[in-house]
């Protein structure tokens, strides 16, 4: 039984009766529509409109424009029988639901902030103000990650670091502040990612610590999570063989993701941890969970198997018939069932979405006050991670000549390097932008010498879904001098990595690295500003930039 008065929920009696009598009013297929959250492709009334058909329990737009979204998102709620849970992916700014929202800061960028925990909670209240100001009332954050393997390429700077108490701190004040502007957040990737070195979106990945060491990390993460409150936890297809076993001595040689997994889900999360609230699992397009079962099993056996909802679909009315067809043959039973649907409308209850009065605030997108913590959190977390060869800060008088190079993977080589350029002419330099036709030439090495005074490699290769690695690629073949480092010993170089704190690890020939986290146009500006030095480097090491070599230090 689901205790609707205890932890997180907290309903009232008034609460309670909407609860049950909205429960008693469904029909079976209306309950079982009630499990899915579909994504919602487009803003169009007529797609909205068929995916109403289906009655889901909730929906996720990717990022948009603000007023088509306020628009769609009214629509949805005026014409749903049940109010529904509208979320977004919220990690880092209202820029994960609002294409023209603030992009606060990565949360790795937050935890090398002076104060982690403060910025942590101004990350939620930008992202939550701006997402409810269209009519979103659900974050699919904090991610509660813990970047233990640097190889990993999917968790890096959308965690908060490698130490488990900043991630505790720091996802516990974004809950906090979630919970004041009145959103429903969900923790994720449970059991945890971050050990392992390949990414749940390709294969079913794996946290393999033991028990005793997963208690000390992630399990103290998520229990403070469950003590304060959180409403919803998102299971990650990754397995965790060790609690698996501990729990079912009987547990199979197989990658078995928490997501299909009674062991994790009801013995370790709701049975060890004592969680009441909801659980979602994330995609269920990934392969993660696809090459793990049957699908036409795994959509019901993951209600079964202690999930309450099921993120997105790979074909929403074939999963829809699975999950009739799965409860019809008791794949899932019935009581099952009624559980998740109580703990889904219970969700809803503990926001009010069952009330009226809700209003859209539209002043609250990229207000001056959001504008204003951007700039603090990036001014405190540009890291200096190293400077032996004592070149900063830079000066025109001796550097002025700057050749400035960007390696990215995220089409923003145009933005970024305007960016930087126009700082640095404006800080009285001359920049020369290198560009592929130049890796085509052959210049003397003491051409290069003549030609500059100083290189700046920007590296911005954003950790990315569906990729087996983040690392650094050079332009080949390398052994004509491309855009590989190949001048550290002729000319001053200084690398700046702005989304992989561990780029380091390419590049041990460079002697002053720095790590910024994010690669927006304010920390762009804040970079500069400590490279001439206007502003001091106040940032910290949130994860182990070296790798555990020494060598990455000299």
């Amino acid at each position: 039984m689901v205790d609707l008065k205890a932890k997180p929920f907290y309903l009232s009696d008034a609460d309670i009766a909407w609860v049950e009598a909205t429960k008693k009013s469904m029909t079976e297929e209306e309950m079982l529509q009630q499990l899915f959250f579909p994504l919602a492709e487009t803003t169009d009334e007529d797609a909205l409109q068929a995916l109403l058909q289906h009655n889901p329990g909730g929906v996720l737009f990717r990022p948009k424009k603000s007023e088509a979204l306020r628009s769609a998102n009214t629509w949805l709620q005026s014409h749903s029988k049940i109010p529904l849970l509208i979320a977004a992916n919220l990690e880092n700014g209202g820029n994960g639901v609002i294409s023209d929202g603030t992009f606060f800061a990565n949360p790795m960028q937050a935890a090398a902030a002076k104060d982690p925990q403060l910025q942590a909670y101004r990350l939620a209240l930008v992202s939550c103000r701006e997402a409810k100001a269209v009519g979103c009332n659900y974050s699919f954050a904090p991610v509660a990650d813990i970047d233990i393997n640097y190889h990993n390429p999917i968790t890096n700077v959308r965690t908060f670091g490698s130490d488990p108490q900043t991630v505790k701190a720091c996802t516990c004040a974004y809950v906090e502040a979630a919970r004041k502007s009145g959103m429903v957040t969900a923790a994720k990737h449970f059991p945890g990612d971050g050990v392992d070195e390949v990414d749940q979106h390709i294969l079913t990945s794996v946290n393999s610590l033991s028990c005793e060491a997963w208690d000390e990390t992630y399990g103290h993460v998520y229990q403070a999570l469950i003590d304060a409150c959180i409403l919803t936890i998102m299971a990650g297809h990754i397995a965790m063989p060790a609690y698996q076993r501990k729990i079912n001595p009987d547990f199979p040689d197989k990658l078995v993701p928490a997501t299909l997994s009674p062991e994790l889900l009801g013995g370790l999360l709701r049975g060890k941890l004592g969680f009441n609230g909801m659980i979602i699992t994330d995609s269920s397009r990934m392969l993660g969970f696809h090459s793990a079962m049957d699908r036409a099993q795994a959509v019901p056996y993951c209600i079964e198997a202690g999930c309450d909802m099921l993120l997105f679909n790979k074909n929403y009315e074939e999963d829809l018939a699975f999950m009739t067809n799965g409860l019809a043959q008791g794949i899932l039973s019935r009581q099952r069932l009624e559980e998740a649907v109580t703990r889904i409308l219970a969700t809803k209850a503990a926001i009010g979405l069952h009330k009226e009065g809700k209003l859209f605030t539209p002043e609250a997108i990229c207000c001056e006050e959001h504008k204003r913590w951007v700039a603090e959190c990036a001014d405190e977390a540009v890291t200096l991670v190293k400077d032996t060869q004592q070149l900063l800060p830079i000066c025109p008088d001796k550097h002025r000549r700057v050749l400035l190079g960007i390696t990215e993977n995220r089409n923003q080589w145009e933005r970024l390097t305007n960016r930087y350029a126009r700082k640095l002419e404006a800080a009285g330099f001359q920049v020369t932008v290198w560009t592929p036709d130049m890796a085509q030439k052959a210049e003397k090495v003491e051409q290069w010498r003549k030609q500059y005074d100083l290189v700046i490699w920007v590296g911005n290769i954003a950790p990315q879904s569906n990729k087996t690695t983040n690392r650094l690629n050079w332009t080949t073949p390398v052994d004509v001098g491309m855009n590989a480092p190949w001048f550290t010993e002729v000319i001053p170089t200084i690398f700046i990595s702005m989304q992989n704190p561990y780029h380091l690890l390419d590049v041990p020939m460079v002697k002053t690295y720095i790590n910024t986290y994010s690669d927006h146009d304010i920390i762009i500006d804040a970079v500069v500003d400590k490279l001439t030095g206007k502003s001091a480097f106040i940032g910290k090491n949130p994860v182990d930039p070296f790798c555990g070599k020494e060598y990455l230090k000299w």
